[in-house]
């Protein structure tokens, strides 16, 4: 019986040294990304976010209907999302990063579901006449995005989230009137003492 050989392969080209160093070197870079932290969570712009919140519930507390005390909130809240996402973005540039980082990428993630719950359940209370739940749902709901966003930043924003959780759950089992002292305390008092610490401790 006669065997056949089959035809030898071509030998397959060795990568290039350079090449082989270039793969590494990303290689290290996408892990030291993917390993690293979201840093830059404005502090000053938090201690700025905060006090916003504190004029809010100064004024809100004035107001005669709940329509009008929902319409400083939701005026406030936009011009807090502007404030702080201007923040976001001079404290990168400043700080040579970039948002489109894996860390800012799970931040991001993390932190966005649990405000666009808050956003859609805030008409569907409003239309039930659940105005006082409001506070609470609001408070629990951004401090569950803060905490899970938080968990890819410095360690101060996710235990800034929890004390957010704990207000949020402390006002929607307390009665109606307290919710704007509770509104001022987070939204105000600890976007203020963290924002500080994180503006001390992380560059601003």
């Amino acid at each position: 019986m006669r065997l056949h050989k089959s035809a030898p392969q071509p030998a397959t080209p060795p990568v290039a040294l350079h090449d082989r160093a270039l793969n590494d070197l990303r290689f290290i870079r996408e892990t030291m990304e993917r390993a690293g932290a979201f840093t830059a969570v404005p502090g000053w712009g938090g201690v700025l976010m905060g006090a916003l919140a504190l004029g809010a519930a100064v004024l809100a507390g004035q107001q005669t209907t709940a329509e009008q005390w929902l319409f400083v909130w939701i005026a406030t809240a936009v011009l807090a999302v502007v404030v702080g996402a201007v923040a976001i973005v001079r404290k990168a540039y400043h700080a040579g990063m970039t948002l489109f980082s894996a860390p800012a990428r799970q931040f991001a993630l993390g932190f966005l579901p649990a405000v666009l719950a808050a956003a859609l359940l805030t008409p569907a209370l409003v239309s039930l006449d659940a105005h006082a739940r409001l506070p609470g749902v609001w408070l629990l709901l951004y401090g569950a995005g803060v905490t899970t966003g938080g968990a890819f930043s410095v360690r101060a924003v996710p235990l800034m989230g929890l004390c957010f959780m704990l207000l949020g759950a402390l006002a929607l089992f307390s009665p109606a009137g307290w919710g704007n002292a509770f509104m001022a305390a987070g939204f105000g008092g600890l976007h203020i003492v963290v924002g500080a610490i994180i503006a001390r401790r992380y560059g601003g």
